[in-house]
């Protein structure tokens, strides 16, 4: 068996695949020599992250293709349905990169509310010459102990971000489209552990009375936070997006900034990825990152290592 992974895979992916006499492929084919590259190679299986996308002439064009792998949650950028349609197998590593996520939304959450995103730009221009008017300007902080965590989102990367709010002592409010409870447990250093029911309320509870907003949703059709969500929110609120560009409106949340509504805001996803507005990259109320939420070593450890026993355990089927 022969594996293509064309975004990357971690090592400790590609030594379980080779110790069960699978070949890796590490190349980074472009898209329109793709197709080829596999067929050349008769490649069996086509690893892929964000960066590739697996659409229906790649498929057709590549019939000895069995399995297609997504390293991460999402899978907008392949079409599963015509894939398994056309007999391959799909997988991908829901819960690998979770925890990485919702470790950066409070990243970006402390950031925020302690202005790093800002102090961190100014420090070296200003901070020898206008170190006390910095300190002065920096002084309207908050705590997130004690307040309100809105998540919207209960999947497991939203999940991940409950546990870390609950941790931090915040209030939680969650929204589900699909109603839901969900157990939290919540594990020690020294082995004890506490539970925690997670009952879903509606969106417009989450917009009203959430001090932070974390937004953990898959891909939609439509925003889920646009003009009128923002006009629900407390004025002073933060809001985190992890999940899709396209969630949230971001004119419409610049717009907020600039009422007052948002304290601040915080992107890790764009509408207009890799080439986001500038408006945004400039908004001094902004904290951003480029798309990095799954991209720690631990993360791509566990995908690599997920990927590679799924096709494992596929070898002897195909």
């Amino acid at each position: 068996m022969i594996v293509l992974a064309n975004d990357g895979i971690s090592e400790s992916g590609i030594a379980l695949l080779k110790n069960a006499d699978i070949t890796v492929l590490e190349s980074r084919v472009s898209p329109e020599h793709l197709s080829k590259f596999i067929n050349e190679n008769n490649v069996d299986v086509l690893l892929v992250r964000s960066a590739t996308q697996v659409r229906q002439n790649l498929i057709d064009d590549c019939p000895n293709l069995k399995i297609v792998g997504r390293g991460g949650i999402g899978m907008d950028n392949i079409d599963v349905e015509y894939a398994i349609d056309k007999g391959l197998y799909i997988i991908n590593t829901p819960k690998a990169s979770c925890k990485s996520v919702a470790e950066l939304v409070f990243a970006h959450f402390f950031s925020l509310a302690r202005f790093l995103h800002e102090s961190n730009r100014l420090m070296p221009l200003e901070g020898e010459t206008h170190f006390n008017a910095l300190k002065k300007s920096f002084n309207n902080a908050s705590e997130l102990s004690g307040k309100t965590l809105g998540v919207v989102g209960m999947g497991n990367i939203g999940m991940e971000v409950i546990k870390i709010g609950i941790s931090l002592g915040m209030k939680i409010l969650a929204y589900n489209r699909t109603p839901k409870t969900n157990n939290v447990e919540i594990c020690f250093f020294d082995g004890q552990s506490v539970n925690f029911e997670i009952k879903s309320v509606t969106l417009n509870e989450v917009l009203e009375n959430s001090d932070f907003i974390s937004l953990n949703t898959g891909r939609t059709d439509k925003y889920i936070i646009d003009t009128n969500e923002f006009a629900m929110m407390k004025d002073g609120v933060f809001i985190v997006n992890t999940a899709r560009g396209g969630v949230i409106n971001e004119v419409s949340m610049i717009d907020a900034i600039e009422d007052g509504k948002l304290a601040g805001a915080a992107l890790d996803v764009f509408e207009k990825e890799p080439t986001p507005e500038v408006e945004i990259l400039m908004n001094p109320a902004m904290s951003l990152s480029p798309h990095v939420g799954g991209n720690t070593i631990d993360a791509q450890n566990r995908i690599g290592e997920e990927l590679a026993i799924q096709i494992i355990k596929l070898k002897d089927q195909i």
